[in-house]
């Protein structure tokens, strides 16, 4: 059964979710958009322990993203440069090439907190420069529809008719 959409949420009401990957990613986070009923725009709540980052260095080809700091500092990676970061700071990152691959890490002493908002596009691809992959999904709407989701490297590409009928 869907739960009904809310018209306000307070993040300390959220059941967050606690991950670890390996020794440089973790997050303590929520992803809340759809409880607030958005469908085109996605909404997470996110707490990095010192030392830590959320995601890898990545950029989007069709997704903007913005995220807001609530609380501790740390380090934005965007494209070639590195910007401190602190309470209040406001951070986009707009779909693009490597030029807007974008990283958060928690270089301070304490908990960062952010919040990151996002346009949700249906198709995306995601490039991730610092390992040379990409990402490739969609969003289909519907249960028969499904999605689509592939993490690979260029050179396993393909050619267009490989694998194709020939008669």
């Amino acid at each position: 059964m869907a739960t009904e959409p809310k018209a306000v949420i307070n993040t300390a009401d959220l059941q967050l979710e606690h991950w670890t990957q390996g020794e440089l990613y973790e997050s303590t986070d929520k992803s809340f958009g759809t409880l607030l009923g958005l469908a085109g725009l996605g909404v997470s709540y996110n707490e990095v322990p010192p030392g830590k980052s959320g995601c890898p260095f990545h950029n989007h080809h069709v997704e903007d993203e913005l995220f807001y700091v609530i609380a501790g500092t740390g380090e934005y990676r965007f494209g070639d440069e590195r910007h401190a970061i602190k309470a209040g700071d406001v951070l986009g990152a707009p779909a693009g090439g490597p030029e807007t691959a974008h990283q958060i890490i928690n270089t301070g002493t304490a908990t960062l907190i952010y919040l990151g908002i996002s346009t949700m596009a249906k198709t995306e691809i995601v490039e991730y420069p610092d390992s040379g992959k990409f990402l490739a999904k969609t969003n289909r709407d519907g249960p028969k529809t499904g999605r689509f989701r592939h993490i690979g490297r260029p050179e396993g590409d393909l050619d267009y008719w490989d694998g194709e009928p020939s008669a």
